[in-house]
């Protein structure tokens, strides 16, 4: 195990490829491909509800096998229909908190003070202007925020 409490088999940085379905019809997930994180974003999250209980264990599982353990989850309550205080994930314990980041983001805590920020597409979003958003977002020189991408993204109504 290395000092920081992460065990040796995570990596710290993110991982060379990663842009999977979690589970058919479900999310879709990119993350930054990769190890500067120096862009804003580390990553992009495409849930099909704003059901926060059915959505993140899926989330979660596949940011585990990645990154190790996750202990946090920082949400704007007022994007998702309900926001418990934790979830039980995979045999793991997630808080959850009410942060005041944006219905357009997540933000994942790992160890202590290891923070990704995600970019959220909402559900409502067509498949086309989903994968802009995810791409610009994951975007290793990414330095827009992630409301500027979804409005960047997003087709004007007719």
């Amino acid at each position: 195990m290395a000092d920081s409490g992460i065990p040796d088999r995570f990596p710290l940085l993110l991982p060379d490829a990663i842009h999977q379905q979690l589970k058919p019809g479900t999310a879709l997930l990119r993350l930054e491909t990769t190890h500067s994180r120096e862009g804003l974003l580390d990553g992009a999250w495409w849930p099909r509800t704003r059901d926060i209980e059915a959505e993140l264990p899926a989330l979660i599982s596949a940011l585990t096998e990645y990154l190790g353990p996750i202990t946090r989850v920082g949400v704007d309550a007022s994007a998702w229909n309900e926001l418990p205080a934790r979830l039980v994930i995979d045999d793991q314990v997630v808080h959850l908190d009410s942060d005041p980041v944006g219905d357009d983001t997540v933000l994942i805590t790992r160890s202590h003070n290891d923070h990704f920020a995600l970019l959220v597409v909402p559900p409502d979003t067509t498949a086309d202007a989903a994968r802009e958003a995810m791409a610009r977002a994951v975007r290793a020189d990414n330095i827009t925020e992630a409301a500027q991408i979804l409005i960047a993204t997003t087709p004007e109504a007719e």
